[in-house]
C-alpha cells in the first residue's frame, strides 16, 4: 500500500508526493471556482482509501459521488487522462471504484444521518440558531436543567418542551440556575421555528450516528448488527486483501442551501471524533481523514470564542490521528490561527480583478517555501485546470520547496454517479437497515408531558377537595378559619417539598451526575 499518496508531477520534473505518517498535520486545497479543486479532493481521497485509511466528506456539487464509480474508457476526457497520466509517469494508471457509503441529512441521497440536542450540545446549538449571549446563557440552563433531571433531549419536540417548562417555572429555575427571562426563551423558541424550516428537524433524533461506522475499513462485506452487538473501533478496522478504507460522502448539494446547518453539522462531528477517539501520537498513518468544503462557511461571523474552540480542536485532534483537509477558493478565508496549523499546501489557480484579490494572491504566494525557479505570486495566476502549487511535509514535517505540478488523474470517475448506480451502492451498504427507519423513544417531551398531566390531575383533586371543605365550612358556619388554615398548611407543604426537590438536585448534581461535556459542549461517552 505505500507510504505516501501520488498527487503529481512539478516542473522540476520531481514527485509530489503526501507522506502518510505527515497527513494528521492537516491541509489546505485552496483556489477559484472550476480550477480543480474537486479532482485534487477526489484523488487523495482515493490515495487514502487504497493505503486504508477512512474518509469523510462533504460532496457540495455531487461531482464525488463518481467516487463509487470506476473511469470509464467511453468517458469524453478518457485520452486527456491517459495523455496526463504518461505525462507524469504515472506507469501503472487504470480505472477502480472505491468503496463509498453515502449519507444524507435529509435522507434523499443517502442513509440518514441524525445527532440528539444532547450530543450537539449547547455551544453549537447556539451557533446554529445564531443566539446572543444572553439566550446562549438560558439554553445552557435548559441542558443542565435536563442533565440533572435525567432527561434525554433527542429533537427539536425536546428542546422546545424544556423552554416551555423554564418559562413556566421560571421563578423556581432562576432561583437554582440563574436568571430566565420570558423573552429571551421567546426569542429562542422563534429561532427554533427557523430551524425547522431549514430542515434540521429531520437531523435531531435517533438512530444517532455512530462514529465507528465512519471509521470502517472494506472487510468482509458482512452487515453490522442492530446497533446493541457493543462493536468498538477495533472490531470495524478489519481489512479485506485489497484494505481499502470507506469513503463516507455526505450529499451535501442541497444541505449548502442552510449554511449554518452545514457548518455547524460538520464541526459537530469533528467534535465528536475529538472527544471519542483514544491518543495516538504520530502514527503511521491517520485513522480518519476528514475534508471540509466550502471552510469559509465555519468562520463566516463565528464569534472570537468559537474561532478558538476551532483552533484548539485542529491543534489537538492530530494526536487522535484524525487528518483535517480544509478546502476553500481563497486561503484568507481560513484564520491565520488555524491556517498557520495546515501543513500540506494544494494551491490551484486564484484571479485578481480587484485590490482584495490581488493582496489575497500575494498573501497565498508569500505563505509558501521559495522556490527559486518559480516566481510564485505570477505563477498563481497563470495556472491551468489540473495544475497546482503544491508544497507538502517532508520526513522532517518542514514544508517541501513550492513546486508547479501537474495533478495525477483520478482512478475513479470523473463526475457523478447516477441515481441507479447511487441506489445499488446503497442497497449493498455495510450500514443499510441501521438508520432508515426513525426512534422515538421517551424523552424530555414525554416526561414532561406526564408530568404536566399528573399535575393537572393532582389540580383537580385538589380543587375538588376545596369544593368540598367550601361546602363543609358553609355548612358549619366557619368558613373563613377553615379556608385560611387549608391554604397556610398547604403553602407549608408546598415550601418543604420545594426544598426537599432542591437539595436532592443539588446533591444529584455534586455526586452523582454522570454526563460530562467536552470542548464544544459534546457529550464526552
Amino acid at each position: 500500500m505505500g507510504k505516501s499518496i501520488f498527487v503529481g508531477k512539478d516542473t522540476d520534473g520531481l514527485d509530489q508526493v503526501l507522506l502518510l505518517n505527515k497527513a494528521n498535520r492537516h491541509g489546505l486545497i485552496a483556489g477559484a471556482t472550476g480550477t480543480g479543486k474537486t479532482v485534487t479532493l477526489q484523488i487523495l481521497t482515493e490515495g487514502f482509501s487504497k493505503a486504508g485509511v477512512p474518509v469523510f466528506c462533504a460532496d457540495v456539487k455531487g461531482d464525488l459521488s463518481g467516487l463509487s464509480q470506476p473511469g470509464s474508457v467511453s468517458h469524453k476526457l478518457h485520452d486527456k487522462l491517459l495523455s496526463r497520466a504518461a505525462k507524469i509517469g504515472l506507469d501503472d494508471y487504470r480505472y477502480s471504484a472505491m468503496p463509498v457509503i453515502f449519507w444524507d441529512l435529509y435522507s434523499k441521497q443517502g442513509h440518514p444521518i441524525r445527532a440528539t440536542i444532547s450530543e450537539m450540545g449547547p455551544t453549537l446549538l447556539a451557533r446554529l440558531m445564531d443566539l446572543n449571549p444572553t439566550q446562549e446563557g438560558i439554553l445552557t440552563i435548559a441542558f443542565e436543567l435536563a442533565d440533572d433531571e435525567g432527561m434525554l433531549l433527542l429533537d427539536l419536540q425536546d428542546l422546545r418542551a424544556l423552554l416551555n417548562y423554564i418559562s413556566d417555572h421560571k421563578k423556581e429555575i432562576s432561583r437554582e440556575y440563574g436568571n430566565v427571562t420570558s423573552q429571551s426563551v421567546a426569542a429562542i423558541q422563534r429561532s427554533l421555528l427557523t430551524l425547522e424550516r431549514e430542515g434540521a428537524e429531520e437531523f435531531f433524533g435517533e438512530p444517532a450516528l455512530k462514529l465507528a461506522d465512519l471509521m470502517r475499513v472494506n472487510g468482509n462485506g458482512k452487515k453490522r448488527g442492530d446497533g446493541n452487538d457493543g462493536l468498538t473501533l477495533d472490531d470495524l478496522m478489519q481489512t479485506d486483501e485489497a484494505g481499502r478504507g470507506i469513503v463516507s460522502i455526505l450529499a451535501a448539494d442541497e444541505l449548502i442551501n442552510s449554511p449554518k446547518l452545514y457548518s455547524v453539522f460538520l464541526l459537530w462531528l469533528l467534535s465528536e471524533l475529538f472527544e471519542e477517539l483514544p491518543e495516538v501520537g504520530n502514527p503511521d498513518k491517520p485513522k480518519l481523514v476528514f475534508f471540509f468544503d466550502e471552510a469559509h462557511l465555519l468562520f463566516d461571523d463565528a464569534p472570537d470564542a468559537l474561532i478558538d474552540k476551532i483552533e484548539q480542536v485542529a491543534r489537538l485532534i492530530r494526536s487522535k490521528g484524525v487528518g483535517v483537509f480544509f478546502v476553500t477558493q481563497n486561503p484568507m478565508d481560513i484564520p491565520d490561527s488555524v491556517l498557520g496549523q495546515l501543513g500540506n499546501r494544494i494551491q490551484h489557480a486564484l484571479r485578481a480583478y480587484t485590490p482584495k484579490e490581488q493582496k489575497a494572491i500575494r498573501a497565498a504566494a508569500s505563505s509558501f517555501r521559495e522556490n527559486p525557479n518559480l516566481d510564485t505570486e505570477e505563477v498563481i495566476t497563470d495556472l491551468g485546470i489540473g495544475e497546482a502549487l503544491v508544497s507538502l511535509l517532508d520526513e522532517k514535517g518542514v514544508p517541501g520547496v513550492v513546486g508547479r505540478t501537474l495533478i495525477r488523474p483520478p482512478a475513479s470517475r470523473l463526475g457523478p454517479a447516477t441515481k441507479p448506480e447511487r441506489k445499488t451502492v446503497i442497497a449493498a451498504s455495510p450500514v443499510g437497515g441501521l438508520y432508515d427507519d426513525p426512534i422515538n423513544r421517551e424523552s424530555a417531551y414525554e416526561i414532561l408531558a406526564a408530568k404536566e398531566l399528573k399535575a393537572a390531575e393532582a389540580a383537580e383533586k385538589a380543587a375538588q377537595k376545596t369544593e368540598r371543605e367550601k361546602a363543609k365550612a358553609e355548612k358549619s358556619r366557619s368558613r373563613s378559619r377553615t379556608t385560611t388554615r387549608h391554604r397556610t398548611t398547604r403553602k407549608k407543604e408546598n415550601v418543604v417539598i420545594k426544598e426537599i426537590k432542591r437539595e436532592g438536585r443539588l446533591l444529584m448534581r455534586r455526586e452523582g451526575r454522570k454526563i460530562i461535556r467536552g470542548i464544544l459542549g459534546a457529550i464526552i461517552r
